[in-house]
């Protein structure tokens, strides 16, 4: 009986295309399944090689299968399309998915545990949630300024356009208009109810991880990245250094050379975009304190003194993730001026 090694299988909503090889990679295995027979079809087989793309049910999978004693790997789905032949359809998906995991050199995704995937749910919801009142609220001020009725930026002007949609006397305000920007307040309403919900649970999840309320210890850092990058990361050992960290983060210069000159230009901008964000945020948060408080902080003047604030922002959400990472990694809490310990024996 031919015993199979290597399996990649092209996840789908309720049809698996699976492929699988022998240790010589003669193909043995080449199907679809049913998302219901999944689980037996792989109870059946010996422990093996199974790769994934890293999308969507892939971590649930790869949980499941990893159950029944086979070894799975994740993998960038971008990472895996210079292996499709020719066409694009499943077959040749799972093909190139088999191909790729059996790559020495191809880069894997940490599977993550359903702890960490409820918590960046509440991520992911919340951020949702916050465009959608975002959006809420630009339509209330154009609706609002095509009859006439203006009001000043911030939370007081927002409420000032809710008492004027609430009160049905106010002459200003159509009752037809009414009647539809009624609907628009009673959404910012649910919407603000929802997110408040949202902060409270990420706040009970952050003090509940040791690791989220150290990361927290780090200037710039406060609950939302801490417990995003915790839940997204987890084992921060799968990046070799602070830099890989946040090349993979995508706030690193993108290099282009040729003929062994070599150019930085612009920040990559890959990864995950939710993280970059927030740090970026983060980091203009703090550069924003350094110039209203300049004696607290003369690095940061003297960083804003060498380049333009946003491109000083991006630099120190760069040493940010860098701090993420060591603290993730080797433990501690933020230490301000610390030096390592090989600089401080020879200082």
């Amino acid at each position: 009986m031919t015993i199979v090694s290597t399996i990649g299988i092209d996840l789908a909503k309720s049809v698996f295309q699976v492929h699988g090889v022998d240790a010589a990679g003669n193909v043995v295995i080449k199907r679809q399944l049913k998302r219901k027979g999944v689980v037996a079809f792989f109870t059946q087989l010996p422990p093996c090689l199974i790769g994934m793309e890293a999308c969507g049910s892939a971590h649930y999978w790869a949980r499941e299968l990893r159950k029944l004693g086979h070894t799975v790997k994740l993998m960038p789905p971008q990472y895996v399309k210079a292996y499709v032949k020719r066409g694009k359809n499943d077959a040749a998906d799972a093909e190139a998915i088999c191909e790729a995991v059996s790559r020495p050199s191809m880069r894997e995704v940490a599977i993550k545990t359903v702890e960490q995937q409820s918590v960046l749910m509440l991520h992911r919801s919340r951020d949702l949630l916050i465009r959608q009142r975002t959006q809420t609220l630009n339509a209330l001020r154009a609706h609002m300024a095509e009859i006439g009725v203006i009001a000043p930026a911030g939370t007081d002007g927002i409420a000032a356009l809710v008492a004027i949609v609430s009160d049905a006397a106010d002459p200003r305000l159509p009752g037809v208009a009414r009647v539809a920007l009624q609907a628009l307040a009673g959404t910012l309403a649910s919407l603000g109810g929802a997110i408040a919900a949202l902060d409270r649970a990420i706040l009970a999840a952050h003090a509940a991880d040791a690791t989220s309320r150290r990361l927290e210890t780090v200037p710039g850092v406060g609950i939302l990245i801490a417990s995003a990058v915790t839940a997204t990361v987890g084992d921060a050992r799968v990046f070799k250094s602070g830099r890989a960290f946040s090349a993979w983060l995508g706030i690193t210069p993108r290099l282009d050379g040729t003929g062994g000159k070599v150019t930085l230009g612009p920040i990559t901008k890959q990864g995950d975009r939710y993280l970059r964000r927030l740090l970026i945020m983060g980091a203009t948060a703090v550069l924003g304190h350094a110039k209203r408080h300049p004696e607290k902080q003369p690095w940061a003047i003297g960083l804003l003194g060498r380049m333009p604030f946003r491109q000083a922002a991006v630099a120190l959400a760069n040493k940010m993730a860098r701090i993420i990472w060591a603290l993730m990694v080797r433990g501690g809490t933020y230490t301000p001026k610390h030096r390592p310990a090989v600089l401080a024996a020879t200082a």
